[in-house]
């Protein structure tokens, strides 16, 4: 008998931004590995078993970037429209984390990222999945001055 309720993959990213004297800028991955191989993407992953949600943000950012973000992460929100990931239905939960302005922390590519950086939030490269619109929400709580450093 076929399940009657089918369950997503489920995901967790991370929308890190920094202010600097040019504008915002946010961290991303260039992806190593298909799906989207060679766009660029926010750092996140499968969520493993029993795992929460922003355990699993934290995690992938650290493993994808090398950076151990220990400051308060936000849920931006739950995304998870028809079409987002080639593989399957998958649902991602996002948090948004903000570094302040004199922060250096620079990125290291690691697990399956092939290139991690910084990108101004006004100048993004090509996107994987749906992060545009993930970005244009952060964007959103950026402008209305909802988060702070």
């Amino acid at each position: 008998m076929r399940d009657a309720f089918p369950r997503p993959a489920f995901t967790a990213d991370t929308v890190l931004v920094r202010d600097r004297e040019r504008g915002w800028e946010v961290l991303l991955v260039r992806r190593g590995n298909p799906p989207f191989q060679g766009l660029w993407a926010l750092p996140g992953g499968f969520v493993d078993a029993y795992e929460p949600p922003e355990d699993a943000a934290r995690r992938e950012l650290e493993e994808e970037t090398g950076i151990r973000f220990e400051g308060p992460l936000r849920l931006l929100g739950v995304f998870g429209g028809p079409g987002r990931d080639p593989r399957g239905w998958t649902v991602s939960a996002v948090y948004m984390g903000l570094v302040g302005p004199s922060d250096a922390a620079e990125p290291v590519a690691g697990d399956d990222a092939a290139e991690a950086r910084w990108h101004r939030l006004d100048a993004l490269p090509d996107l994987a999945f749906d992060h545009a619109d993930v970005l244009a929400s952060a964007r959103g709580v950026l402008e209305a001055g909802s988060v702070h450093v």
